[in-house]
């Protein structure tokens, strides 16, 4: 499984994803899911991916392929006119990507390769964007009113995002509540894991404004951790308790 979340402030983007892949609780393994492009001044796109590993790492290969010839190529990653001009780019990648290998598998019609994309970023004279791009290779762009996507395993930290996020906060509170969301789907599901991937664009840099993968001993993940299950404690304990006698 995998937990990816993709955010939009005012002042930029925020990126985090987990690295765990498994095929039962005995073959775990770690893969990066979150990808990055940039050309200095122009433009900084990066994607996560969530889904059959084999499609997303073909997608992303390609993606790379793509940028390491850009003389021989139609590169929409780094010739693209606008963001959604990448998106369509990408979701046709994924789309046909996914055909391809059902069809070579005789799954024609089965979701068993399906796979889902965020993608971020921003090309100037433009503002930062995020969308999310489905299977079938349509896709959404994020809005104040839907102002964050998640892929993979989204139940256990979406309340934590609804009830803390707000447009205009500090890159430094949007990381610590992507840490708290993180944590607690982690505390609730054995299939996503650390290391985590970190990326912050900020508006108009075309560069990462900062970027760190969070190891299993780092202090500042464990700290929010531990205070965040005390916060939750102290919290509970301090509502009215429930009575089973009558008025």
């Amino acid at each position: 499984m995998t937990y990816c979340v993709g955010m939009v402030l005012d002042k930029g983007l925020v990126l985090m994803s987990d690295t765990r892949t498994n095929s039962g609780v005995d073959n775990i393994s770690v893969f990066r899911k979150m990808f990055q492009w940039q050309v200095p001044g122009e433009r900084m796109i990066a994607v996560m991916t969530a889904g059959n590993l084999a499609t997303t790492q073909a997608v992303v290969s390609q993606l790379e392929e793509r940028t390491k010839a850009p003389d021989e190529r139609d590169n929409t990653l780094i010739k693209g006119q606008t963001m959604f001009n990448v998106a369509t780019e990408i979701g046709r990648l994924l789309r046909n990507t996914i055909e391809e290998r059902q069809n070579a598998n005789g799954d024609r019609g089965k979701s068993r390769f399906t796979a889902s994309i965020i993608l971020a970023g921003q090309i100037a004279g433009m503002e930062p964007r995020l969308f999310m791009i489905y299977p079938e290779g349509n896709f959404i762009e994020a809005s104040w009113d839907t102002p964050f996507f998640q892929i993979g395993e989204t139940k256990y930290g979406r309340p934590i995002i609804i009830r803390g996020y707000d447009r205009d906060m500090s890159f430094e509170d949007a990381v610590k509540l992507l840490m708290v969301s993180f944590d607690s789907t982690l505390k609730a599901n054995l299939s996503v894991g650390l290391p985590l991937d970190l990326l912050v664009i900020g508006k108009d840099e075309f560069a990462p404004t900062h970027e760190n993968r969070v190891m299993h001993d780092d202090p500042y993940f464990a700290e929010i951790s531990a205070n965040w299950g005390d916060a939750l404690r102290s919290a509970f304990h301090s509502l009215p308790s429930y009575s089973f006698d009558s008025e």
